[in-house]
């Protein structure tokens, strides 16, 4: 059984995915939107590490999208 953390993270990362490929970006193209590098959005949408709330702000910001907006259902994600 995952602990909630772990869900959550890996919910995220999928959340993130998910709204990279809509948008048809790169990882690459994506990590320089929210001034990060390519390792650490591969990690996220991996689901192997947790953003800080400002890095998961940067990749909402990336999106155009309050973060608010972003996080809104993600619980509901399947994994």
């Amino acid at each position: 059984m995952r602990n909630k953390k772990t869900e959550l993270t890996q919910k995220f990362g999928m959340k993130v995915r998910l709204e990279r490929t809509k948008r048809r970006l790169s990882q690459e193209a994506l990590a320089e939107l929210a001034d990060l590098n390519k390792k650490s959005i591969c990690a996220i949408e991996a689901g192997t590490t947790t953003p800080s709330i400002e890095t998961a702000n940067d990749i909402a910001n990336a999106f155009s999208i309050p973060l608010h907006e972003f996080l809104y259902n993600i619980e509901k994600i399947e994994l």
